[in-house]
């Protein structure tokens, strides 16, 4: 049985595109039931839509990402520790990440934003505490200017400036994951980089710096990847869509 439940993120009903570009699911209002959070690419804006408790969902709330902003990316983690999921987006226009807080009823502070540099157009944003200081840090695929970027958590919910680690000439990182790959107890960054076919591992180094990047060849032009455990081995495997090759690559952990 195949069936699809469709979503309208235009909420005003008005046939216009919005060019939906990644989502979350997560309970954004403390009410347990799970909520949609959605980025919309040509609307430049986030977008809300709460579970009203039977698979239903109420119409838009949407929150601006600046003009020409083009959000392509979004995470929702509590940045701030207070207990409230927050949002966090890759503003593929404007080149930064934004942050917005949870007021804690499902409602947000405008967005604050953080460069990622001239050129960047970051395309993926992943969040997670790199350097163990307990506070979750901002990893973010700059496409545009081939490397990854870390924004490092001062612990009230905003970010020092960034720092890069390069991903290769001309390689066009697109999505990015993070995760203990080695075993030592410090999360490793894994990336995948659409223009040099290839999956790279930048090793962390201790202190929520990371090492030069490892590479492993992948098919044509590696577009998303996940890591999860897939042969019950206890190690992380890697899981890669190739765009061109119309396939979806596995790396077993050795």
């Amino acid at each position: 049985v195949s069936c699809r439940l469709t979503v309208d993120t235009r909420g005003n009903g008005i046939m216009t595109s919005m060019s939906p570009a990644c989502l979350s699911v997560v309970d954004i209002n403390n009410d347990g039931k799970s909520d949609i959070i959605v980025v919309n690419y040509d609307a430049n804006n986030v977008g809300i839509l709460i579970n009203v408790g039977n698979g239903t969902f109420r119409s838009q709330t949407s929150y601006s990402t600046g003009t020409n902003s083009n959000p392509q990316g979004v995470f929702v983690a509590d940045v701030n520790q207070d207990n409230k999921p927050d949002i966090i987006v890759g503003n593929h226009g404007t080149d930064s990440v934004g942050v917005f807080l949870n007021y804690g009823n499902g409602t947000f502070r405008p967005q604050k934003t953080y460069s990622t540099g001239s050129g960047s157009k970051p395309y993926s944003v992943f969040v997670t505490d790199v350097n163990n200081d307990n506070n979750p840090d901002i990893v973010v695929a700059n496409s545009g200017t081939n490397n990854v970027g870390v924004l490092l958590n001062y612990g009230n919910g905003t970010f020092r400036s960034q720092l890069t680690y390069s991903t290769g000439s001309s390689s066009s990182p697109y999505s990015v994951f993070v995760t203990d790959i080695n075993k030592d107890n410090e999360p490793d960054i894994i990336v995948a980089n659409y223009g040099t076919n290839k999956v790279g591992i930048l090793i962390n180094a201790g202190n929520g710096t990371f090492l030069p990047q490892n590479t492993y060849s992948t098919g044509s032009h590696p577009f998303s990847l996940s890591i999860a455990d897939l042969n019950s081995d206890s190690k992380p495997d890697i899981i890669v869509t190739n765009l061109n090759d119309n396939n979806v690559g596995v790396f077993l952990a050795r």
